[in-house]
């Protein structure tokens, strides 16, 4: 029988109901590493066979598409693919699938949520009440700051919505702007270094630039208001850590969150256990309603593609 990879962790650990209509089109269904992110070995011991992949954020390279003689597609069930060798996906014949905007609603509430937390510095204050200890650190309110978008897509654009809602203004980049959108006057797309150094508040919706190098790196965080937080819903790899991590002890930036890591769990706890940063593991889209449309909209562009290639 020919079989479908399944990474992620929010399928893998428990399954799916969706996951039934692979078995019900006469796929099997193979998890490499149930609940968890599959090292390459993992993967290597499921490609014989598997026609189709649908996956998660997983490193997928040039070693394992080649080992992969029968695959057809790899369909993500979120937008980036940062993860996948695309130009040996290529050379290989694999159609690449993305459930485009399936987690936006997700993934831009928890920014904004981190946004929140930062700016009330929640996360210490409720460590020190943990440790029965009265301590305030002095916050500050979001109305009149500004917002920087490096990135405005559907995630961006559904932050931008929430900034407006609490009276901030938003500055936005992206190379490819939707002129389109113009909230109101309070709304504005221009250049990163404008967006860079005006922010009050700068969120991440971006992939690491094409050469894997950082967005955010020395460069960019001198530039960078003094105070300023930084949000990193998107991957680990966008922000320059030993940058950022200097930009936190000299009060440059006042907070740093992040949810997304290359390596998840990560290989090391330096990041979250900083004092100034806020890191999650990975939940932007892992609510109940996220799960359910990227998982419908990853298996529907899965059978699809492998349809198609049967035709």
């Amino acid at each position: 029988m020919k079989t479908v990879i399944v990474t992620p962790r929010s399928l893998s650990s428990g399954g799916h109901p969706l996951l039934e209509k692979i078995r019900e089109a006469g796929y099997g269904i193979s998890f490499p590493a149930p609940g968890a992110q599959p090292t390459p070995a993992q993967l290597a011991t499921v490609l014989d066979g598997a026609v189709g992949w649908l996956a998660g954020v997983e490193k997928i390279d040039a070693a394992l598409l080649a080992a992969a003689k029968d695959l057809k597609v790899i369909s993500r069930n979120g937008t980036g693919v940062d993860n996948i060798d695309l130009a040996a996906a290529e050379r290989h014949g694999i159609v690449i699938r993305r459930a485009e905007g399936a987690n936006a609603r997700g993934v831009a509430e928890l920014a904004f949520g981190h946004m929140l937390a930062a700016a009330r510095r929640i996360p210490l204050s409720a460590e020190a009440l943990r440790g029965e200890a009265w301590t305030r650190e002095k916050g500050f309110e979001l109305e009149g700051k500004t917002l920087g978008l490096v990135g405005c897509g559907r995630i961006g654009k559904l932050v931008a919505h929430f900034a407006f809602a609490f009276g901030m203004k938003v500055l936005a980049y992206d190379p490819y702007p939707d002129y389109a959108f113009a909230l109101s006057d309070s709304f504005k797309w221009t250049t990163l270094e404008e967006v860079l150094t005006g922010a009050d508040v700068v969120s991440l919706h971006c992939p690491p630039r094409p050469d894997g190098s950082a967005v955010i790196d020395a460069l960019a965080l001198a530039s960078m208001k003094k105070g300023v937080i930084v949000v990193n819903t998107a991957r680990e790899s966008v922000v320059e850590w030993v940058a950022m991590k200097a930009a936190l002890d000299s009060g440059k930036a006042s907070w740093y969150t992040v949810d997304a890591f290359d390596r998840e769990p990560p290989e090391t706890y330096e990041i979250p256990r900083h004092p100034r940063v806020i890191a999650t593991p990975h939940i932007g889209g892992f609510t109940d309603q996220s799960i359910d449309r990227a998982t419908e909209v990853a298996v529907v562009n899965l059978l699809a593609s492998l349809a198609e290639a049967k035709a």
